[in-house]
């Protein structure tokens, strides 16, 4: 059982609009993750919502995704990780965790999941020296994910605590990918080969 949590409940401060909502090769960027997800083999997709929610729960209504909405999504990402893995399937083995402004095709998340072994912690994408996205975490650090706080550090203070047991993994610069700006969302559309 593979799960996974596409957390989308920011509020885009610095792009000035949803970022979940940006054209990604005709389609809005939230429903491109979401068909990446179950195209690298994930069995449920639960998608984390907060700002303008009802807007960008429009775009993703048939899609075969259970919603969940962080109420005080103003308040950082840790919130929207608890709600996600609270949802996510009890007997799930691997989790995989991204951000709706970090595109990532179905081949680096398919990659990432055949290489990790559920007795680590976790799987995380490196390259050119530097950790990148998605992270994929066993479903042992369910629990864990459950209890996160933005104080801990979240995802990352939970990485940390189990520093030993995570395994980084060679890949693409793609795993690298974010963004936050206008000039960024460019730059994403012309290595995606999308820019208009």
């Amino acid at each position: 059982m593979i799960s996974s949590i596409l957390l989308a409940a920011g509020l885009s401060t610095r792009m000035g609009r949803p970022k979940a909502l940006l054209d990604w090769g005709g389609v809005p960027l939230i429903r491109y993750q979401i068909e990446q997800l179950k195209a690298a083999g994930a069995d449920e997709v639960i998608v984390v919502l907060g700002y303008r929610a009802d807007e960008i729960h429009r775009t993703i209504r048939d899609l075969p995704v259970r919603v969940m909405f962080n109420p005080r999504f103003q308040f950082g990402r840790a919130g929207s990780l608890r709600l996600g893995a609270k949802a996510a399937n009890r007997d799930a083995e691997k989790i995989v965790i991204v951000n709706v402004d970090q595109p990532r095709p179905a081949s680096l998340i398919r990659e990432l999941l055949e290489a990790h072994d559920t007795s680590f912690a976790a799987t995380v994408p490196v390259a050119q020296g530097h950790r990148g996205h998605p992270v994929v975490v066993s479903g042992w650090l369910r629990q864990e994910l459950m209890a996160a706080d933005d104080e801990s550090e979240g995802l990352r203070g939970i990485l940390a605590r189990h520093a030993a047991a995570v395994r980084e993994y060679p890949a693409s610069d793609l795993c690298l990918l974010d963004i936050n700006t206008p000039d960024e969302y460019e730059e994403a559309l012309r290595l995606f080969a999308l820019a208009r």
